[in-house]
Formats: structure tokens, sequence, C-alpha cells
């Protein structure tokens, strides 16, 4: 399968994130050495509208034979637009998207993801594949707040109980949270605007760091020069 990632420029949470350092490589390295380690992933793009986070990428091992135009690279964007740009170059049925943000994967669970799917695809028309993991807080004890700072659930009820923000935790269904870790989107889908479709095959993942902020950096960094300083090893290219 082939594998893009993609990688605008203009971050503004968080700047130049997606060259920034994680440890002692640049974010985008991790995305692309987790895909070229995984034996299910052939080939590894980048989808970029900056030409440095282009050669950078190159140097990681990465493919960027092509440049995404910058009207295709803002902030309102959506997942279909560069989608829609990649399919229209590269051959290809379906693609497996990997985001920069969640840079500590393990390249085996890529591969299950992969496999799994394929054997899903046998039996029933999936129309795309999505990795998630549990939310340690339910939706139901959530709260929205209006200009006068009052505060309101998002459900009118739950089992009858107008009230039900103050239930217990445990009596709630279990919710999951998508996480980028792997995701597969059909061409034929992208092409209807609809990214993944409706009947989305769902798959539990190890917990990931979703870099949105720059708390979210320093907790990547954190865990990188722990359990995950092994993915920062033998980069297949030379330091920057």
């Amino acid at each position: 399968m082939i594998a893009i990632i993609p990688a605008r420029s203009g971050s503004k949470r968080v700047k130049n994130k997606n060259i920034r350092l994680l440890g002692n490589h640049p974010l985008i390295a991790y995305p692309i050495e987790a895909c070229l380690r995984a034996k299910e992933i052939d080939r590894v793009f980048v989808s970029t509208n900056c030409e440095n986070i282009a050669s950078i990428a190159r140097d990681y091992g990465a493919e960027v034979p092509f440049m995404r135009p910058d009207e295709m690279a803002t902030g309102l964007s959506s997942d279909d637009v560069f989608l829609s740009h990649f399919f229209s170059l590269v051959e290809c049925d379906q693609v497996a998207l990997v985001r920069p943000t969640s840079p500590l994967r393990d390249p085996f669970f890529i591969d299950e993801c992969i496999v799994e799917f394929k054997h899903a695809c046998m039996s029933r028309e999936w129309t795309g594949f999505r990795t998630m993991h549990q939310s340690n807080h339910s939706p139901y004890k959530m709260f929205t707040l209006d200009e006068e700072n009052t505060c309101s659930g998002f459900f009118t009820d739950f089992r009858g109980n107008k009230l039900y923000t103050n239930l217990p935790s445990q009596i709630f269904p279990a919710a999951y949270i998508p996480n980028g870790y792997i995701d597969v989107v059909k061409k034929k889908f992208v092409k209807n605007k609809c990214t993944f479709g409706d009947i989305i095959y769902g798959k539990v993942s190890p917990k990931i760091i979703d870099i949105d902020d720059e708390f979210d950096f320093w907790l990547a960094n954190l865990q990188l020069g722990t359990e995950f300083d092994r993915l920062s090893h033998g980069m297949t290219i030379k330091e920057r």
C-alpha cells in the first residue's frame, strides 16, 4: 500500500510544526521512518506546499514528486482537497493516511492494521479505515459554554435523565477518539467528498500523542526520551 503524509506549512498553534525538532529529528521524519519500516507500505509520499518541508522529507526517504498548490494548503482546507490532488497525480485506488502530528508509531502495528483491513474487505465493502483509542472522558460529561458562561450538555438527556452530566462516568457507553495512528481512504469516496464514507472499519490502537499545541510537543519529547527512544535511533538519513 502507498502511504501519504500531509505536511503543509503555516501552522498557527505550533510554528513550523512539521519541521520542528522532536528529539534529534524534525517531526516529519517520524511518520516517514515508521512507514519505511512497515512491510505493508510500498511507497511513502509527502504532500506539502513548502519547498523546505519537501527537501527535508526527501532527505528522510519520502517521495515528493510534486508540490501541493497553496490554495489547497490553508488552515481551512479539508482532507478531501489534498487527497483529491494526490489521487489525480498518483495511480492507486486507496492510500494509507499517516499524519505527522502523531509521530510515535510502531511499524508493526501499522502492518497489523493494513493486513486486518485487507482481510475485512474480503467479506464486506468497508468504505474506510480509522484507528482510535478509548477516551478517558465521556461526551456525556462534557459541556458547552455560552456568552454568559452558562454550562450546557451536548445531549438532551441520557435514558430520560435531563441532568445526566451528574451521573457516574461508568454508566455511559465507551467513547473512542480518532487518533491518526493510520487511516485508509479510498479514491472513489474522496471523489464524492466523503473521505471515509459511511461504513468505516474502526480499530482500537494504543494511545498515541496527537501534537496540537506546545504542551503536546513537550509530552512527545518526554515520551520519546523514555519508552519510545528506540524510534529516534537508526534514522536512514544524515543528521540535519
